[in-house]
């Protein structure tokens, strides 16, 4: 316990899933934290840390609307005194529309989202973390941005973009102690992946979740978010512009099921 005592940390898509998840373990680590999500039910994430003796405050809000970063950055600043830890998780996954029906619209919103929202995370959070010459920042990428198989076209290069943001970041930063990483969960039962739980159970073919990866089973939140505590705390105080897989072993392999058109 205390692993990050006295730290301030934002949380981006923290309404439910891992965000959720991350929100609560930080605070169990000393943490005091702004929990972040479009989501109203975000409010219920910040009770649920503060009902079990953690400080916690909640933002609803588009985070890769540049106004509103700024502002839960801020509100960091002065509910807690400073910034040391930002994780950039909020995300959406645009299913898996078929080419043929994707446009430019639908690819413009998935990177503004799972993209520019990380970037203007790190772009706002980064200062204030130079200025005091130490900091953790944490992108949520996915296996999906490492090769194909995991994801959609859009959302796996967006994540592909992510991963590459966090690399060119962390060198931006040279010289400043601030360290910027992104993890790249794999299959995890979230609301964004909810459906494909859903189907598979009232399929009755649950048992096959995560059957691809040799763990032979889907994650759990905490399971991210624990990987986002090491991240955060100085235990990984030599890790540094990496992509970390958090995915049961799938992509060591990213074996494929064909689909047929």
């Amino acid at each position: 316990m205390g692993r990050l005592q006295g730290r301030s940390a934002v949380i981006t898509g923290a309404a439910s899933g891992i965000g959720r998840a991350a929100a609560r373990i930080f605070a169990a680590e000393g943490a005091r934290v702004v929990c972040v999500d479009r989501a109203e039910t975000v409010a219920d994430t910040a009770k649920a840390v503060t009902e079990a003796g953690g400080q916690a405050v909640a933002m609803a809000g588009d985070a890769a609307d540049e106004a509103f970063v700024r502002s839960y950055i801020e509100r960091a600043v002065a509910e807690f005194g400073g910034l040391d830890v930002i994780w950039a998780n909020a995300g959406i996954s645009g299913g898996w529309t078929p080419m043929h029906e994707q446009d430019a619209a639908h690819w413009a919103e998935i990177l503004r989202v799972n993209l520019i929202g990380h970037f203007l995370a790190f772009k706002h959070a980064a200062p204030i973390m130079v200025a005091k010459g130490k900091g953790s920042i944490i992108m949520t990428a996915s296996v999906a941005g490492i090769r194909s198989g995991a994801g959609g076209m859009p959302y796996s290069a967006s994540k592909a973009g992510v991963i590459s943001l966090a690399q060119t970041a962390a060198n931006e930063l040279y010289g400043t102690g601030v360290r910027v990483n992104a993890i790249c969960p794999g299959l995890i039962e979230t609301g964004m992946t909810q459906p494909i739980y859903d189907q598979a159970r009232a399929r009755g073919t649950d048992d096959k979740i995560g059957q691809l990866n040799p763990m032979t089973r889907g994650g759990e939140p905490h399971e991210i978010a624990n990987m986002g505590l090491f991240l955060a705390s100085d235990d990984a105080s030599y890790v540094n512009g990496q992509f970390i897989a958090v995915d049961g072993g799938l992509s060591s392999s990213h074996p494929v099921v064909r689909r047929k058109r």
